[in-house]
């Protein structure tokens, strides 16, 4: 998807400059990298933000009421790979909400109102590099806006029982 934003802009761009009359004669023109140039690292997954275009994230369960499920892993996606379980899955469903227009790791509003409801003792935190910018959430079932968050982010956390 970043990609595909990518060469959107580059090619926008390049299309602006080259429309743009100059404004007067006495402006000097600005030097822009070659479009093929900028093309070619995006179809070979260039670097974004000085990093190497892989999204990194830590993720650590607790009180899961699954023993296997929790622990510390990392999720790489672009291309997909580290110690998670369901690696594949958990790139497609971030992806999946971004594409929503939503933010995955935003924490619930302070002004929401959320039922009183617990769901448990279960805590996440997901920590990293996801489309170029940093993440350090926290995730847990301590009331009805909390688990809808939680249960929405499933397979990047596990399910809980």
């Amino acid at each position: 998807m970043l990609r595909r934003l990518t060469l959107t802009a580059a090619a926008s761009f390049a299309a602006l400059s080259a429309a743009v009359p100059a404004t007067s004669a006495a402006a000097a023109p600005v030097p822009l990298p070659p479009l093929q140039d900028v093309l070619q690292e995006v179809l070979q997954g260039g670097a974004r933000d000085g990093q190497d275009g892989q999204d990194r994230l830590t993720v650590t369960t607790t009180q899961t009421g699954n023993r296997a499920a929790n622990g510390t892993y990392e999720l790489r996606c672009g291309p997909t790979g580290g110690t998670h379980a369901q690696a594949q899955a958990a790139c497609d469903r971030l992806e999946e909400l971004a594409g929503e227009g939503g933010d995955p790791f935003a924490p619930v509003p302070q002004d929401r109102m959320c039922t009183h409801q617990h769901g448990g003792p279960a805590t996440a935190r997901i920590t990293g590099t996801w489309n170029g910018r940093s993440v350090d959430a926290t995730f847990n079932q301590g009331n009805g806006c909390e688990i809808s968050r939680w249960r929405e982010m499933v397979p990047v956390l596990p399910s809980v029982r």
